[in-house]
């Protein structure tokens, strides 16, 4: 269910960004935008739920930049591998 001060609060924050794109691009380099957006309004909702306060602090926009980064090498770094490692009959051989 949709709260309006959530919406209101989430309206800004994108308005925002969108007039400033440098500033967003400097906030989360070349993660997707869209993803981004859709965590910070989980954690707006999750805040409101809380608090009744919709607003992320700076330490929560971190958090979300940091795991969205995260799952970025992560996913790099299995790709990496797969192509690193063979299966045989005799087991995993490492290809260095």
């Amino acid at each position: 269910m949709k709260n309006v001060d959530v919406e209101v609060y989430l309206n800004q924050l994108i308005g925002f960004f969108e007039k400033n794109p440098n500033d967003l691009t400097d906030l989360i380099g070349d993660l997707k935008k869209d993803t981004f957006y859709e965590k910070v309004r989980e954690q707006a909702y999750s805040n409101y739920e809380k608090d009744s306060e919709p607003s992320l602090t700076q330490q929560q926009l971190i958090d979300i930049v940091v795991s969205m980064f995260d799952d970025k090498v992560t996913k790099k770094s299995l790709v990496k591998i797969t192509y690193a490692v063979q299966k045989t009959k005799f087991g995993f051989i490492w290809l260095n």
